[in-house]
């Protein structure tokens, strides 16, 4: 027989710098999530661990600056929704930290079951591995959207209140976008005509809510849409959407070779758009169960050349398929493959 899950720990006091006792607690966490099933899943942490976990990685962010400077080479990953078992197969498949470095660009809660689990792994690598893992904040890292679709119910149900508060200080402090080896920008959701130089994000003043417009409004809310040529109303009632001409004007005016972002299902698990200087990273396959959709994880490579690695339900076992695809940010067109 295996042998048992590993032992809660104590939680290390909260004024103790990240050293042996606080690495070994953090690892501890992330072992016990090995152990998860849907049976067991009450039986892993305390409310105390868990609360104590969201204070550390809020502090992590408070350390780090908004627009996040990341170099290549970089697994990039969109939504997860609270698809925990699906993290797991794709951390299985494409070895996780510290091993690879990753880029999430947010919505790791709501509407999947399992919320709480993949926000704690992630919390927990990203504070014990700062280097090797970065969070971004999407749309439903707020409260007015996660108390509405699912996560403030799976936190009260399942802990208290309490913890869904510390979940909140801890989003309200996420960096908005990265730039990764500065000619690729990453974020949620999408570009901003009002951000015209990025050094305008560092007076962001944390923490902070997602208003409605504005710079924070378009980078966790904005959709590319075709039928616009500069940048339009949304039907979301928050952020803007943006054109073709748009993308290109961003990209010329911030000097940069490509947009990556999320926010949307994408069939194929990534989608390009205006003449392929802008993809779409979605990471949760089967969506909500409701979806036949693959997920995609980006790789870019340290010479900027991208990689996408796609997983596609199988509907003959359970598990997940993966294949390659091949991209270049300058000529993604003469090396990805057209399905």
């Amino acid at each position: 027989m295996p042998p048992p899950p590993p032992k809660v720990l104590t939680v290390p006091a909260k004024n103790e710098t990240v050293g042996h006792d606080v690495c070994k607690w953090l690892q501890s966490v992330i072992d016990r999530l090995k152990w998860w099933s849907p049976g067991n899943c009450q039986k892993l942490f305390l409310e105390t661990e868990l609360i104590e976990l969201c204070y550390r990685a809020r502090e992590q962010f408070w350390k780090s600056p908004v627009k996040l400077d990341i170099e290549a080479p970089v697994n990039i990953c969109g939504d997860i929704h609270g698809q925990f078992e699906d993290l797991l197969a794709m951390f299985e498949l494409m070895h996780p930290p510290p091993t690879n470095k990753y880029l999430f660009l947010g919505d790791y809660v709501d509407r999947g079951p399992f919320s709480i689990e993949v926000i704690t792994l992630l919390f927990a690598y990203q504070v014990l591995h700062p280097d090797k893992v970065f969070l971004l904040r999407g749309n439903h890292e707020s409260r007015p959207v996660n108390m509405q679709y699912g996560f403030f119910l799976e936190c009260r149900k399942r802990y208290s209140e309490r913890l869904y508060d510390a979940f909140q200080l801890a989003f309200y402090c996420m960096p908005l976008c990265a730039v990764i080896s500065k000619k690729i920008i990453c974020m949620h959701g999408g570009i901003s005509e009002d951000l015209i130089d990025l050094n305008q994000l560092e007076k962001v003043d944390r923490p902070c809510d997602i208003p409605d417009i504005g710079v924070i409004a378009d980078l966790t809310w904005a959709d590319p849409d075709d039928k616009v040529l500069g940048y339009g109303g949304s039907p979301r009632g928050a952020g803007r959407s943006f054109g073709p001409e748009a993308v290109r004007k961003f990209l010329h005016l911030h000097n940069l070779d490509l947009i990556v972002r999320a926010h949307q299902v994408v069939m194929d698990g990534f989608e390009f758009f205006a003449g392929q200087q802008l993809v779409t990273i979605f990471s949760a396959p089967a969506y909500c169960g409701q979806f036949d959709n693959a997920g995609a994880v980006l790789t870019v490579a340290p010479n900027l050349v991208c990689s996408f690695t796609i997983f596609r339900p199988d509907k003959s076992y359970e598990g997940n398929t993966k294949e390659q695809k091949n991209s270049k940010p300058h000529k993604v067109s003469e090396h990805n493959e057209k399905k």
